[in-house]
């Protein structure tokens, strides 16, 4: 385990030093700090429990879900990301399962229903950051109305895999548009509310090391809007 690892104890989370322990990078855009699913796993799973994370990208959280002896699903549709996560878990130890394969988190047609014990996973925010040019399944390519029908799909698969009385973890954050926030966090949590589950918790977690931060603060000022420097990890229970 990762020296001075504590546990979190609120719902403010806040981590400058992004975690770079084990196989994890800063180098894949848009991808989680490992304490973010390492808190997670800690929490609301025990060892040899079954994760499932549809939106693997670089692996952060198979990476975290190997280190700490849980089996784990990793799906995406991007084989670059497949790829990259193949790398970061071939040289940890460990017997407990792990399976990567191309899939749409839309349709999760090979797991069963009440199968997974905890889903930890950090779903593009829209279209901020478009993750191909032309993978016909990739959220992240899609317009905000389409991205929401897309999550809709996603949050009726997650109830259905996941076993009950499990949870199922979220990071997303909101956009800007024409000097407007758009609270894209709370349309996806609503729509996971809709598709039946419960919120359990609202962490608001702080972003550092944002790479076009210093561009925008300058813009900020003269164009009279605050940066937004917050994601939501919403925590849901079936």
């Amino acid at each position: 385990m990762e020296n001075g690892f504590k546990l979190e104890t609120s719902t403010v989370w806040s981590f400058p030093d992004r975690g770079n322990w084990s196989t994890h990078k800063g180098d894949y855009p848009g991808n989680w700090s490992p304490y973010v699913p390492r808190n997670i796993i800690l929490r609301y799973s025990k060892e040899n429990d079954l994760i499932l994370d549809q939106f693997i990208g670089s692996g952060t959280t198979i990476v975290e879900a190997k280190l700490l002896n849980r089996n784990i699903i990793g799906y995406d549709v991007n084989e670059k990301a497949l790829e990259i996560s193949k790398n970061r878990i071939k040289n940890i130890m460990g017997n407990n399962s792990v399976e990567l394969l191309k899939r749409d988190a839309r349709c999760l047609y090979d797991i069963k229903d009440n199968f997974i014990d905890l889903i930890c996973t950090h779903p593009p925010y829209s279209n901020i950051i478009k993750y191909s040019k032309d993978i016909k399944e990739d959220l992240s390519l899609l317009s905000r109305k389409d991205f929401y029908i897309a999550m809709n799909q996603v949050a009726k698969e997650c109830y259905r895999v996941l076993k009950k009385d499990k949870y199922c973890a979220i990071l997303m954050g909101d956009t800007r548009e024409n000097g407007f926030i758009i609270p894209l966090g709370f349309d996806v949590m609503n729509i996971f509310i809709n598709s039946g589950f419960k919120l359990k918790e609202i962490i608001i977690k702080e972003q550092h090391n944002c790479s076009s931060t210093n561009y925008w603060k300058e813009i900020s000022v003269k164009r009279n809007f605050y940066l937004i420097a917050h994601e939501y990890l919403f925590i849901f229970k079936k």
